[in-house]
């Protein structure tokens, strides 16, 4: 196989979501398994909805989850001038020509179309307008587009490497717009062109664009030039399989980065999305995929995207990432929460991370849950408060332990536990009775790391505060 290139060509029309980031990566993991590149080219024509700030973000994004890219970015408007003249190349060769016929006359043929329950197809009403005629009309400034003359008979056909082979019939494709009236390159001349002079051996992207690739096959052809090789990838959908949506959560990929999802995990459950290594493995690390990622192995079916499944995947990153990188990465976000960690205790603050790993599905569980011990106010759960420090004997039991914590020699667990454990039977109540409203009042929640780790990290000093605070304002 020669040179593989594989291009992303994203538009810049508005967030960038699962979607494109899953056809990102596959474009990706092709061309790294191949040895090829892997060009970015923003496609960004659209006049009226392209947007500086999504072509940024698109950038940042791609570079967070670390496909990054051999050429580019390339900016489709900065090669406007290319696809027009290759749109006046094909009027001279006879492959497309000028349409004259105004807005309300289409619209007719389209309602034309819909009452008789059939596809609307142009009449060509324009075709075989006498050149003189064209000629004048143009030079008068008539509005027009340019169509391209699609044959009459025949079937335009591909081998599609994820759905095999396609064939469709040229007398229902109809003569499709490939420059608009204010002169701009519509989607497909521009796509087409840019493939071509890109060097573009495999076109990989949704299959939504199935209906698009023959009429970019016949620009090509009818250019001289060889298309490449086109791999359409399935939809993805919820749970329901009703077409991925806002009902079913995010779709905006920078939504999972800004709220704490590990860039490996998301690479590791988006390539899971449409291909499969085997019946089992789920797990996969970046030289895995790249090693085993095949276009072969990629499903025709919709892939269901499953945010319980990419949370597990998220955890599992959380739990299994080196120590130290796994600190690094909970401490950038703290400071980006304005925790300001370097102002703690390294130890210290290694050691309460450490507490959260096993609980902590993202970056911004360990925010939440770490927030007692790196703040002096505490923000307390009402219900909490209402189960366990408003019943009777809380009171009774905060002055208790109180007492036994302000006498005890130092706050390890070893010497904490047996301490709590034998006032606890000196009242005559269990140990969830005395450690529950302890709990509250320390952390403000009722669910936290074991109690002792959390006397421990929290020092005699607020302990003893937090205590009292509750005794005075919450029981």
């Amino acid at each position: 196989m020669s040179e593989v290139r594989v291009r992303f060509a994203p538009a810049p029309t508005g967030e960038l979501h699962i979607g494109n980031v899953r056809t990102a990566l596959f474009d990706w993991l092709f061309v790294r398994h191949h040895g090829g590149a892997f060009i970015l080219r923003i496609e960004d024509t659209d006049r009226e909805r392209s947007r500086q700030e999504w072509a940024d973000q698109i950038i940042d994004l791609l570079q967070w989850l670390g496909l990054c890219w051999d050429e580019g970015p390339y900016y489709q408007s900065q090669r406007i001038g290319l696809h027009q003249e290759m749109g006046a190349r094909l009027v001279e060769l006879g492959h497309a020509y000028p349409c004259f016929c105004s807005s309300e006359r289409l619209e007719g043929l389209r309602l034309e179309a819909s009452r008789q329950s059939r596809p609307f197809i142009y009449d060509r009403h324009c075709l075989n307008l006498p050149r003189e005629e064209v000629e004048q009309r143009i030079r008068a400034g008539e509005r027009h587009v340019i169509r391209f003359r699609v044959a009459d008979s025949g079937v335009t056909s591909y081998n599609d490497l994820v759905y095999g082979p396609k064939e469709f019939e040229n007398h229902l494709m109809g003569d499709f717009v490939i420059v608009r009236s204010d002169g701009a390159p519509t989607f497909l001349l521009s796509c087409a062109v840019d493939d071509h002079d890109m060097a573009i051996t495999h076109v990989i992207r949704g299959d939504d664009h199935i209906s698009n690739t023959p009429k970019q096959i016949l620009i090509m052809r009818a250019l001289g030039w060889e298309p490449p090789q086109y791999a359409h990838l399935p939809l993805i959908c919820g749970p329901d399989r009703a077409p991925l949506s806002k009902r079913h959560g995010a779709t905006a990929f920078a939504h999972y980065r800004d709220h704490g999802y590990l860039s490996e995990a998301l690479m590791n459950y988006l390539a899971l999305l449409g291909w499969a290594y085997d019946d089992a493995t789920q797990v996969f690390s970046r030289e895995e995929l790249i090693e085993k990622f095949s276009i072969e192995r990629v499903s025709r079916s919709p892939a269901v995207f499953d945010r319980e499944k990419l949370l597990w995947m998220n955890g599992y990153y959380i739990r299994n990432l080196p120590p130290e990188v796994m600190r690094a990465r909970v401490r950038e976000w703290l400071d980006r929460c304005g925790f300001e960690t370097g102002r703690f205790d390294q130890q210290w603050l290694d050691g309460i991370i450490g507490l959260e790993i096993e609980r902590s599905k993202t970056l911004e569980d360990f925010a939440a849950h770490l927030a007692y011990l790196l703040r002096d106010e505490l923000e307390y759960n009402q219900k909490a408060v209402d189960k366990h420090l408003k019943r009777p004997k809380a009171a009774e039991v905060l002055r208790a332990v109180r007492s036994a914590l302000a006498d005890a020699p130092d706050f390890r667990s070893e010497t904490i536990e047996p301490l709590l454990r034998t006032l606890s039977e000196h009242m005559q109540l269990s140990f969830a009775a005395i450690a529950q409203p302890m709990r509250v009042a320390l952390t403000g929640v009722d669910a936290s790391p074991p109690i002792f780790d959390v006397l421990f990290y929290l020092g005699r000093q607020r302990v003893l505060e937090r205590i009292d605070h509750a005794l005075a304002h919450l029981v």
